[in-house]
């Protein structure tokens, strides 16, 4: 039985009773969310290794990293040393979206080496395989897509992102209303140009239950990716990406109705203003799918510091109702990230994590926050530094100057903290 099938037969798995207990929520709360599913817990059957997390409603925003190499760089050391960096600076899980070298070898090695739920994206590696068997993706069969699907989910993928949305209505209004990015997604445009080329279907929606049948047999959650994102503030919730998200909306039923647990990927590039509206549509739309975005990024300029713009947006959207958050790093559009790149992206998704779940009241979120506020008072360093969400990066910069006193190297001896405490102790004792 799936984790869907168990929650609504009322059976509490022992994924359950760990993320319940991580969570810091009763198990009622897990088992009922999951019924609903408004909660899922990636969790493939054949991941030995795995610390499972819950995603979804009521629960701590999540964050994800993407590593992997590209058709132009990268091997299996440097991206096993990526993963360790991403689980060190606390991503919830992480993807492998390899498109260069032996991607099963990097796969399985990623699987194999990580505790944290891996998803990845099977039309990439379907692509590729096309391309060295009949010379272009457009020639790939449907059996050769679903052949990848089920060795990723026989390999111990916990979710795999496909865009079962791309279909030929969504492609009919994309034609209709170009934009200023057409398709910004790699595995949409690969299924789009397959779409055009052999005049059919998106064989992802086409044979949607066959791809639930493999999904059920492994317990892999569905991650409906948004292949009409926008890449662009300009095309930002047009019509291809409502058309697209009206069918995942359907898509998440049957899923559900089969026994598999299901999430919703959304944009992209947002402007601020049109964030929450789309948190609302695919909360409304998706049955209150659990949501995962990319960002999302609010200026299409800020290249070199796009963790800072999807941070941003990621705050934005956690704050609205988002339950994951897809990292953005430095080195957004611009190449593919090192080992630094996937920190800084891992931290400032984080932050913005942390700040939806102050807006939306998540358990223990305001409280630590306090507890920071009166360590910094007491100028408790050590309790600082416990607290922050980057302990390492926290001590090597309050140590890169030395102090005299117990404030920082920036007030030293007129530290606000300590004055006030002083003169406060003062006016107390005259009383």
């Amino acid at each position: 039985m799936t984790q869907l099938e168990m929650a609504k037969e009322g059976i509490i798995s022992p994924q359950m009773e760990q993320v319940a207990q991580c969570e810091g929520v009763s198990i009622e709360t897990i088992w009922q969310g999951v019924a609903l599913g408004t909660i899922v817990i990636p969790a493939n059957r054949n991941h030995a290794n795995l610390i499972p997390c819950a995603i979804g409603a009521g629960l701590k925003t999540k964050v994800n990293a993407n590593i992997g190499t590209s058709s132009d760089y990268g091997d299996i050391n440097t991206e096993l040393g990526k993963l360790s960096v991403a689980i060190d600076a606390g991503a919830d899980a992480v993807m492998d979206l390899s498109t260069g070298g032996d991607v099963t070898v990097m796969r399985q090695a990623i699987i194999a080496r990580s505790t944290i739920p891996v998803g990845t994206v099977p039309i990439y590696q379907a692509g590729i395989e096309a391309v060295k068997r009949h010379g272009a993706i457009v020639r790939m069969t449907v059996d050769e897509l679903f052949t990848v699907i089920e060795q990723h989910a026989r390999d111990g993928v916990d979710f795999i992102t496909v865009h079962c949305g791309v279909t030929s209505q969504a492609v009919a209004h994309l034609k209709k209303n170009r934009r200023v990015a057409d398709v910004v997604s790699r595995g949409g445009a690969f299924l789009m140009g397959w779409m055009l080329h052999n005049e059919c279907e998106n064989p992802l929606y086409e044979h949607f239950g066959r791809l639930l049948e493999i999904a059920k047999r492994y317990d892999v959650t569905l991650s409906l990716g948004d292949g009409m994102r926008p890449g662009s503030l300009a095309d930002a919730t047009d019509s291809p990406q409502i058309e697209e998200l009206l069918t995942l909306g359907e898509l998440v039923q049957r899923s559900r109705d089969a026994g598999v647990q299901v999430m919703v990927e959304g944009p992209g590039h947002l402007p601020i203003n049109q964030i929450e509206a789309n948190v609302q549509l695919e909360k409304s739309i998706c049955k209150g799918a659990p949501f995962y975005v990319l960002g999302p990024l609010v200026t299409d300029i800020a290249a070199g510091y796009d963790h800072i713009t999807g941070a941003i947006g990621g705050a934005i959207a956690a704050a609205a109702g988002t339950d994951f958050l897809c990292y953005v790093t430095p080195a957004e559009h611009l190449s593919l990230p090192d080992s630094d790149d996937v920190r800084q992206g891992v931290i400032a998704s984080r932050i913005a994590a942390h700040a939806g779940d102050i807006a939306k009241g998540v358990k223990g979120a305001a409280q630590r926050d306090r507890e920071m506020s009166l360590a910094r008072k007491g100028l408790d360093w050590k309790k600082q530094a416990q607290l922050s969400l980057d302990p390492k990066r926290f001590n090597r910069v309050h140590g890169k100057h030395d102090t005299v006193g117990t404030a920082c190297s920036m007030c030293g001896d007129f530290c606000a903290m300590d004055l006030a405490e002083k003169y406060l102790s003062i006016s107390a004792t005259k009383c």
